[in-house]
């Protein structure tokens, strides 16, 4: 009878639990903590961080066994939620397999351009890339028709790449306000120009640009009987575009497009190709080539391909500087401070490629300005035929700040004209003769009168 009393207080046993999945180990993970005796529950596993709710958890199912099996699913989501890595959104995993999933030039890019088997046709160890990775990469060259350019770490692993059929344009232009000559080499991807819209498959994320540089060798590092220049490897490109059939070819500047009125700053004899500019706060160099506008050599790039230059216009046209707008189908971009000693080259150039001066459109006519409206009043009729024209002709940027720069030529020039040279003269001439006289302990009026002809021989 005492037996079956103490029995009868010993809560009935459960059935036994269906086996558990695999489930992280206390010796594996440190932060779980293994409960008391040789099979822990998975319950006790998934709250063990937890030792409240655990206890929690046990004394709700000791008072409704019934619900056991949802506590035990409960835990097992847990534990196989724990055990996974956290999904990563969708925008940010795309951008992070675009810029070093070796798919940079889109999901086109694949294969075995990606392949560490594939073999390559040249390769170029230690070069230095700032775009989309700044660090030293292997460039590899694939001839292949569904090859490409790839960059290749140290472990042997294809960091990035583009195919050649997804290759917009290839540019090898000088970096300027260097010592040594270097080339940056620009692969502008097909819809990676940053200027024109996305098609809705890339779901709003732009393939990005490569740029690598080229450091031209010199002293002891020339070879005898090799280029020194960027012109082997813009030749290896050049066979690998053919091979793929893409009827490209790496575009070099050309002094018949245009170049700088002002030479290297670090190399007076070199010919400069680039004209500074700011987009925003940001600096960057503008080319103009034989197939567009380029703007580097930082994020973001822009190339401007003629096809996508609705018209070109000047605004802030100053004694200095200008700006230069470029209009496309969907946006206008400004390019502030470009240096007025290249406006001829780049309107040259602007009217060679037949790109249309939006400078005299009515959006763009020049503003009236305070000091005009003054000069007017003071000059009479010539004020108002002056008003009359401003208010009847629509006047460009470059046509006003020549307007203005005329204006104060003729204030200089009606300055001159009031200047009394007898009364400055005079008083320069008493102010010396004091000096003279402290200085020299006086003179007679002799001397006066050869001071006042050197004053002469001076203004002369």
């Amino acid at each position: 009878m005492a037996f079956t009393t103490l029995n009868s207080q010993v809560r009935a046993p459960q059935p036994p639990p269906p086996q558990p999945p695999a489930i992280p180990s206390a010796v594996n993970n440190p932060t779980v903590v293994a409960p008391a005796g040789p099979h822990p529950s998975e319950i006790d596993t998934a709250f063990a961080s937890n030792h409240e709710l655990r206890k929690r958890v046990h004394a709700a199912i000791d008072e409704n066994p019934t619900q056991t099996s949802l506590f035990r699913d409960i835990s097992t989501f847990i534990l196989n939620q724990t055990s996974q890595p956290p999904a990563e959104p969708a925008a940010k995993k795309r951008k992070l397999e675009d810029s070093n999933g070796a798919k940079n030039g889109g999901p086109t890019s694949g294969g075995s351009l990606v392949s560490a088997s594939t073999k390559a046709w040249r390769t170029y160890p230690g070069v230095s890339f700032s775009i989309p990775q700044r660090k030293k990469f292997t460039l590899e060259l694939v001839d292949k028709k569904e090859g490409g350019i790839r960059a290749v770490g140290a472990t042997g692993n294809v960091e990035f790449s583009i195919a050649w059929k997804d290759v917009d344009q290839v540019f090898c232009l000088p970096v300027p306000e260097k010592a040594k000559k270097q080339h940056n080499f620009v692969i502008i991807p097909t819809h990676g120009d940053g200027v024109n819209p996305l098609p809705d498959h890339l779901n709003g994320v732009a393939p990005e640009p490569i740029i690598w540089t080229f450091e031209e060798a010199t002293g002891k590092n020339i070879k005898e009987g090799e280029d020194p220049g960027p012109g082997p490897i813009a030749e290896a490109i050049h066979h690998c575009l053919i091979q793929a059939g893409t009827g490209k070819e790496v575009v070099f500047p050309d002094p018949d497009e245009f170049s700088s009125a002002t030479p290297e700053s670090h190399r007076k004899g070199d010919k400069a190709y680039h004209v500074k500019a700011h987009r925003g706060s940001k600096e960057g160099y503008l080319f103009f080539t034989s197939v567009g506008i380029l703007y580097g050599f930082k994020k973001p790039l822009a190339y401007f391909d003629f096809a996508s230059i609705n018209s070109i216009a000047y605004a802030a046209v100053l004694r200095n500087t200008f700006n230069l707008v470029i209009n496309t189908q969907t946006q206008e971009i400004e390019f502030g401070m470009l240096d007025q000693a290249d406006f001829s080259g780049i309107n040259e150039y602007v009217q060679k490629h037949g790109l249309q001066d939006a400078s005299l459109a009515a959006a763009r006519r020049a503003k009236k300005l305070n000091v005009n409206k003054t000069k007017n009043k003071e000059n009479g009729a010539n004020g108002a035929a002056a008003a009359g024209a401003d208010d009847g002709e629509e006047e460009s940027e470059l046509q006003k700040a020549e307007r203005e720069l005329q204006d104060a030529e003729d204030a200089e020039d009606e300055e001159e004209e009031d200047y009394d040279p007898g009364s400055e003269g005079e008083s320069e001439g008493s102010g010396s003769d004091s000096e003279d006289d402290d200085g020299d302990g006086g003179h007679d009026g002799g001397d006066d009168d050869g001071d006042e002809a050197d004053g002469d021989e001076m203004e002369e």
